[in-house]
């Protein structure tokens, strides 16, 4: 969104809003790149996005709004791609996040050391934190030829002036058997002995305690502080058998297990299992991460009210974890049954109304810029409608819209591997054709041009998109898989609107 007037920024602080700069509790469908472009700068206190990269794995989902079973695939071509993809959009998103806000970007182990460098060059080597290491499943047999790998990468980055509040687990049992070995039967637990006397030199510090002397240093405390910690019971004096004072020996202060805040956490959460089948918050979404994850992020480099953005929201796990935690948020992803995936979650979980009116006093939450219509699609200007469709396919568009050679986009399948000439960044060398028409009907010689691509560039299959196609049109189609055993996909804008092109991308 641009940036608001003064009288603008009033009536939204009149409305009950929380930002006078952008608008929160809001799901964006479509491209982050473009929509990341009308935030203004500085806005967002955290960031944290998640973005799929290829898993080599094909995802069938079942939603539990509607029970249909969809195919998800990662469709990115090599890890050069990936990165070509992801730089613009990290651009765009340092520009948004606040000179005090915090940003982690979660990977897994395909393009994490790329990923970092990107990241150093955009955000600043000197603004890295941590590499977070998340323990997301246990070892599984079938890594015979190497290590199991059971882990993902969080990189953490934050500016100068950023929030950060420490987090704690449970003391370890063991550390506790070990350590807290005392307990006076008061009531107050279990305690274990610490040192009272000074790290450093304290002249100041050298008197008497009850007739124990001074340490070489000084005593750890004033003499106030003492009297107080005697009054309460919570030093602990060495004595004989006989039950004097044993003053060869320093009396050592009683640190109480209640009072303790716990382990600090570590770089390496093994803490937080991934989510199960028996799961109740499990929603079959392909990538979806525990609730519990994105709350311990959220908490430590966020305060209530803060504004936190999730780029690739996916299923929205990253905004429930906001609204639980009583931060504003903001969600963007390009699927539209994503979109409608965390609008139920948000209902269903947070009890929360998608209502604009509800939404405009502060209550409730919207859901922006769902799929077009195909009066609208037919209206777009022809390069707008063939990027709209080939990113409804999972594909990426031509740079150049003159002279593609008959191609608008490309899908990348996850079966590809790339050129061996290229090295490890180099560009997938399998890839399938993307040809678009804004027609009403496609004929028979749009498919015979579209064959001849695929015949010079020697694809296998290729996908074509138009808002419908002539009889003529089909048989030729199965005609040319008889007899080049070459598939062209028809794609109708309805398929697409009604998303249904998940039954035939595979």
């Amino acid at each position: 969104m641009a940036r608001k007037s003064k009288s603008e920024s009033k009536k939204t602080q009149e409305a009950g809003k929380p930002s006078v700069l952008v608008d929160t509790r809001v799901i964006y469908c479509g491209d982050n790149l473009e929509q990341l472009k009308k935030l203004p700068d500085q806005c967002v206190d955290l960031i944290y996005i998640d973005p799929p990269f290829n898993s080599n794995r094909n995802y069938e989902v079942f939603w539990g709004e509607t029970k249909e079973k969809r195919a998800f695939e990662d469709r990115h071509a090599s890890t050069q791609a990936y990165i070509d993809f992801m730089r613009p959009r990290c651009v765009e998103l340092h520009r948004v996040l606040k000179k005090t806000g915090s940003f982690y970007y979660h990977c897994d182990w395909h393009a994490s050391h790329y990923v970092k460098i990107m990241l150093d060059q955009i955000f600043g080597e000197n603004q890295f934190q941590n590499e977070i290491v998340w323990k997301r499943s246990v070892a599984h047999n079938d890594a015979t030829s190497r290590f199991a790998v059971i882990t993902d990468s969080i990189f953490f980055y934050a500016n100068p002036d950023s929030i950060f509040n420490r987090q704690f687990t449970a003391h370890d049992p063991e550390y506790v058997k070990e350590f807290y070995k005392f307990d006076d039967g008061d009531g107050r637990g279990a305690y274990q002995l610490d040192n009272m006397t000074s790290p450093n030199p304290r002249p100041n510090m050298t008197y008497e305690w009850l007739g124990f002397p001074p340490p070489e240093k000084g005593w750890r405390y004033q003499r106030e502080t003492m009297q107080k910690l005697h009054d309460e019971s919570r030093i602990y004096y060495p004595k004989r058998k006989d039950g004097t004072f044993d003053y060869t020996k320093r009396p050592r202060l009683k640190r109480y297990l209640n009072e303790q805040d716990g382990t600090i956490v570590p770089n390496l959460w093994n803490d937080i299992p991934p989510i199960s089948a028996q799961a109740q918050e499990r929603l079959g979404y392909p990538t979806q991460k525990p609730l519990a994850l994105l709350e311990r992020i959220i908490t430590a480099s966020s305060s209530p009210n803060d504004i936190v953005l999730d780029a690739f929201c996916g299923c929205g796990t990253a905004l429930v974890a906001a609204e639980n935690l009583g931060r504003q948020w903001i969600g963007i992803d390009i699927s539209p049954t994503a979109c409608r995936v965390m609008a139920k979650r948000l209902r269903d979980v947070c009890k929360m109304k998608e209502d604009k009116k509800l939404w405009q006093i502060g209550r409730g939450f919207v859901v922006r810029d769902l799929p077009w219509t195909i009066e609208k699609l037919r209206a777009m200007p022809p390069f707008e409608f063939e990027n709209w469709a080939v990113i409804a396919l999972g594909g990426r568009p031509n740079v150049a819209k003159v002279g593609d050679m008959g191609i608008d986009g490309r899908i990348y399948p996850v079966s590809a591997i790339p050129k061996k000439d290229k090295g490890e960044l180099g560009f997938m060398d399998v890839w399938y054709p993307i040809q678009v028409k804004q027609k009403d009907k496609v004929g028979r010689p749009d498919i015979d041009s579209f064959e001849a691509v695929m015949t010079r560039e020697d694809r296998t299959k290729g996908f074509f998109v138009s808002f419908d196609f002539s009889s003529d049109a089909m048989s030729e189609i199965q005609a040319f898989f008889k007899k080049s055993g070459k598939s062209i996909i028809a794609l109708t804008v309805k398929d697409i609107l009604d998303e249904q092109i998940a039954y035939k991308l595979v």
